[in-house]
């Protein structure tokens, strides 16, 4: 296993670094605020089994192409060794004014320390396209560095690598990256806060990018 956290610590070294290259300000980017909301709960079933409810709302300025979004996902969490946990997760996703989506999610998380990584893996199925699924891989990796004994501070980054577009002559490739910033407090066992802020950039070809920036608001519940 010592192999497995070392290759963890240096890929997760490497990624940090390419993520900040990528995450730099866009030329003529198209920029605008958000708000963010992101209720959970979950439940222990067992010792490494546990089963989550995981919601978000997110508002938009409509009247910039921006729509509003909402969606529900159910996950499946298995824990497979000290540090590793497999991942599964239906999701149902509403936007206003546009066709809404269902993705099918398998994902590997893994911790080291203040390390924390993530491999996800996506199906999605947009409303329009006739069924048409597009796939998409999203590695993230961050660190959480506690600061007391209920306050965290957490750092992520997150790159979309579209393998195949939903729509015909859709972008493929490298697609967005995203950075998130902020604090965690555990006010007891069954509910915990966080607060940060939250850079998402999509990358697009010959026009510019867009890029949101939001606060981001995250409620745990467990029971």
């Amino acid at each position: 296993m010592e192999p497995v956290l070392t290759a963890f610590r240096n890929l997760a070294v490497l990624f940090v670094g390419a993520s900040i290259l990528v995450a730099q300000p866009a030329l003529a980017a198209d920029e605008d605020g958000e708000i963010w909301f992101g209720p959970s709960f979950a439940t222990d079933i067992d010792d490494d089994t546990s089963v989550e409810l995981q919601t978000a709302q997110r508002f938009r300025d409509q009247s910039r192409g921006r729509a509003d979004t909402y969606y529900a996902r159910g996950w499946v969490h298995q824990k497979i060794a000290d540090n590793f946990t497999l991942s599964g997760a239906a999701e149902y996703r509403i936007n206003d004014e546009g066709d809404d989506e269902v993705r099918v999610i398998q994902q590997i998380g893994a911790k080291q320390g203040i390390l924390r990584a993530r491999l996800r893996l996506e199906e999605r199925f947009i409303e329009s396209n006739g069924g048409r699924m597009g796939f998409r891989i999203r590695p993230r990796v961050g660190v959480r560095v506690p600061l007391n004994d209920a306050l965290t501070a957490s750092a992520d980054g997150e790159l979309f690598y579209t393998a195949r577009a939903t729509s015909d002559g859709g972008s493929t490739g490298l697609t967005g990256v995203e950075t998130r910033v902020g604090f965690t407090y555990d006010f007891s066992g069954n509910f915990t806060l966080g607060v940060k802020y939250l850079r998402a950039q999509s990358l697009r070809d010959n026009r510019p990018d867009k890029v949101s920036h939001a606060p981001l608001f995250e409620l745990d519940f467990s029971f």
